[in-house]
């Protein structure tokens, strides 16, 4: 694996340590589907990473531009998040970054429903999704062996044992994240939610 190649799997395994670190774009180890669950594995850094609360600005003139049940979404908290989700991915779009923030409510609602309980929304939606998707998640051994073998070359003859934890983690946050997905679905599916962002107001 080339030097930057070496790097992008560990930096993909560690989207739920504390830091949420951002994988870098670009790079890996090839093929569209591990493209799109570096997508999706972004997605769920910004979803964990910015935290939206009321602007210092926000007042009775405040637009909502979402509900979801009884909560609202103001215009002012989706101009600070697109702002800062800007710094990390320049072209998401402010539809974008609101569904993503709905997602996030969304996902806060259960956990309060379950009684759960952290310092901070961040750790409380950590300890949600380890909660009620990761640890019903098993990478069994022949996957992790078949993963090896089938990028062999990215490796550079490292031996499998030396990299086995290494492709266990990047394993497992891929099944976690398209597992996280199917999760958010159902819930929006379920979720009374009303979206009324006009479309000057996306870009």
């Amino acid at each position: 694996m080339h030097s930057k190649q070496a790097k992008s799997i560990e930096h993909r395994t560690k989207i739920f340590t504390p830091s949420l670190t951002l994988p870098p774009r670009g790079g890996g180890m090839g093929g569209g589907g591990l493209c799109s669950v570096f997508f999706f594995m972004l997605f769920v850094t910004l979803l964990l990473f910015f935290a939206f609360c009321p602007s210092l600005f926000a007042g009775i003139k405040d637009r909502v531009v979402a509900f979801v049940g009884n909560d609202a979404i103001t215009l002012s908290e989706l101009e600070k998040t697109f702002t800062d989700t800007l710094r990390i991915t320049p072209n998401v779009t402010k539809d974008e970054v609101l569904n993503t923030m709905v997602n996030r409510l969304l996902l806060l609602r259960e956990a309060k429903k379950i009684k759960l309980e952290a310092p901070s929304e961040d750790e409380l939606l950590r300890e949600y999704i380890e909660l009620k998707i990761k640890a019903f998640i098993r990478i069994k051994e022949d996957e992790l062996t078949d993963f090896y073998e089938k990028h062999l070359s990215d490796f550079q003859g490292k031996e499998f044992e030396s990299v086995r934890d290494e492709i266990e983690s990047y394993l497992t946050e891929k099944e976690l994240n398209q597992r996280l997905k199917l999760h958010i679905n159902e819930l929006r599916e379920k979720a009374c939610i009303k979206i009324q962002l006009n479309r000057d107001l996306q870009k």
